[in-house]
């Protein structure tokens, strides 16, 4: 065997090795991945519903409200006023928005619970509220608000107000 081939056999040993190792680093990451989450509290801001298991014994009344800040020339109103549910059950509302003037306008809506401790138990899955709205001039939208009321809400709380105000978002340095 001369001198290039052993050189070769040497160079694809080595290749394989390493190959090997990769893999096996590879497979050794997930594990390792989510060990590291678990210590940093990586991917915490996940929504947690602790009980999505619905509550058949158990009525809430959820109303819902919608306000316009100060000067804002929007139609802003829930489509469903009221709603039963029972604490677990994943449900969808529709909010409507209508800009009326002329011109687009941005808005961002701000969500606020009555009683306030019921906040800490309805959890909006999706919402408007999420991020700002464009609306072009005389636009109109049905926007939804997909949420479940945990089941751990007290026992003594037996309606919920979900109440949104819209106000307009105004860039620094920009005139109406």
């Amino acid at each position: 065997m001369n001198q290039g081939s052993k050189q070769n056999r040497i160079i694809l040993k080595k290749l394989i090795l390493v190959t090997l190792l990769m893999f096996g680093f590879g497979y050794a990451l997930i594990p390792f991945y989510k060990k590291i989450c678990d210590v940093t509290g990586l991917n915490k801001d996940k929504i947690k519903v602790s009980n999505t298991q619905m509550d058949p014994a158990r009525w809430v009344t959820i109303e819902f409200d919608a306000n316009i800040g100060a000067k804002l020339p929007w139609v802003f109103e829930p489509q469903t006023k009221s709603l039963r549910i029972h604490p677990g059950e994943i449900k969808q509302v529709m909010y409507r928005v209508v800009n009326l003037t002329d011109r687009t306008i941005v808005g961002q809506a701000v969500p606020s619970y009555g009683p306030a401790q019921a906040g800490a138990y309805f959890k909006k899955i999706e919402c408007f509220c999420f991020s700002q709205q464009t609306l072009k001039p005389h636009e109109e939208r049905l926007m939804p608000v997909q949420f479940v009321v945990q089941n751990d809400l007290p026992k003594d709380v037996h309606t919920i107000t979900l109440s949104y105000t819209f106000f307009e978002q105004v860039k620094a340095g920009a005139t109406k």
